[in-house]
């Protein structure tokens, strides 16, 4: 049964009209209906999608009148825990309040992102997990001269990321690009709007204590923290740590760098460079930004030993997929319910064969799913649905 939480913060800002905004600077209906449609994409038999589109004319127009006339405010937003591949919370948004995230991301996210440095990955069309994998390993092979040379690599880690953004530091970032009055309003509505007073709880007790309580935003401070599931929460914290790219490339004078969402690298000739570049930006992220380094994450060594990154395990000549992602798809694939198997079965294999040196982790998938009773085409890359036997009736 579902429970509201008890935290007693409130959000205490609403959208207001201006004599001085012109239509221009405002959202059409048109950009409604597109960030519509860009929302409900593989989120359509969702129960609050559904439920918006039985009406969705009505629910369209209502919601460009709020915002409009200044009566919008964001709706309760549901809280959950997923456990893999850790514990954590999840903070999912009333679907109009998406439809929300989507129209001001379409609006504003792309002068973010012209300004945004090559290596800042995540979360930013055509920039995924494959793309920092193979951008990582160009670098790579750049500074060891194709593996002839020896250099060494740099790999840190935030501590507890999402919960310890601070909105005030970006609330002055965002507030630099975005200079539209009534978007401003906007994008300062959905950045500070504390999804905590009203939100809804569905994780049992049992299951959100397996939280951290330094991890979670229930325990964070009103100005502290962005609720991890949001589209709004994924493209600030891009626009957060671009400071920090900024600063690694230009201050730092990193040539070889790359981050993706909250880790990152640095490749250099000489360690002791490497250890250098490491003080300055743990001097720099409390100071500046208000973030500070995992040190137990933290990893100086020879590129030759392997890097891992963003799933995947960089060595001379190669990419593979990480061991443990390996293990743990293996094993799911064996235990999984037999109806689950085919669709499960195609994603791992698209997800391995984006490693560069992945015929042995097919080749072991391949194995699990023939013996769960599915057929497997010749290259290793494709499940088949095994089609049930005829009944041979004897006579």
């Amino acid at each position: 049964m579902a429970t509201r939480t008890t935290t007693t913060r409130t959000t205490s800002f609403a959208l207001g009209p201006s004599a001085d905004q012109s239509d221009a600077d405002r959202s059409s209906f048109e950009e409604l209906v597109v960030a519509y449609f860009d929302c409900r994409q593989r989120k359509r038999n969702t129960h609050s999608a559904l439920a918006f589109e039985q009406q969705l004319e009505r629910n369209l127009c209502q919601l460009h009148d709020e915002l409009m006339d200044g009566s919008y405010k964001p709706g309760p937003s549901i809280c959950f825990v997923v456990t893999r591949p850790k514990p954590r919370e999840v903070w999912a948004a009333d679907f109009r309040d998406r439809v929300v995230h989507h129209l001001l991301y379409n609006r504003i996210a792309p002068r973010f992102y012209a300004s945004f440095i090559a290596d800042s990955c995540a979360c930013i069309p055509g920039r995924g997990t494959l793309y920092a994998a193979r951008r990582l390993e160009t670098k790579v092979r750049s500074i060891t001269q194709n593996w002839v040379r020896p250099a060494w690599y740099l790999k840190c880690d935030l501590a507890n990321f999402f919960v310890s953004i601070d909105k005030n530091v970006l609330r002055a970032q965002l507030a630099a690009r975005v200079t539209e009055p009534w978007w401003w309003d906007l994008t300062d509505l959905v950045l500070m709007h504390d999804p905590r007073p009203d939100g809804v709880m569905q994780a049992p007790p049992a299951l959100l204590a397996l939280v951290p309580p330094h991890k979670s935003l229930l325990n964070q401070p009103a100005h502290l923290g962005l609720p991890i599931g949001n589209l709004s929460s994924q493209f600030f914290a891009n626009v957060y740590l671009d400071t920090l790219d900024q600063h690694v490339k230009h201050r730092v004078g990193a040539r070889h760098y790359i981050r993706y969402v909250d880790d990152f690298l640095l490749l250099h000739e000489s360690p002791q460079w490497l250890n250098a570049a490491h003080a300055e930006i743990d001097a720099f992220l409390p100071a500046r930004l208000g973030a500070r380094l995992n040190p137990a994450k933290t990893i100086l060594q020879p590129v030759a030993r392997g890097i891992d990154f963003v799933g995947q395990v960089i060595r001379p000549w190669v990419r593979t997929t990480r061991p443990r992602t390996l293990n743990v798809g293996a094993n799911r694939l064996a235990q999984m319910p037999a109806a689950d198997v085919y669709a499960a079965a195609n994603s791992y294999f698209g997800l391995v064969r984006q490693a560069s040196g992945s015929h042995a982790a097919r080749k072991r998938l391949a194995k699990i799913i023939r013996q769960r009773g599915h057929a497997v085409d010749f290259d290793l890359t494709k499940v088949y649905r095994r089609s049930p036997q005829p009944n041979r009736s004897t006579t």
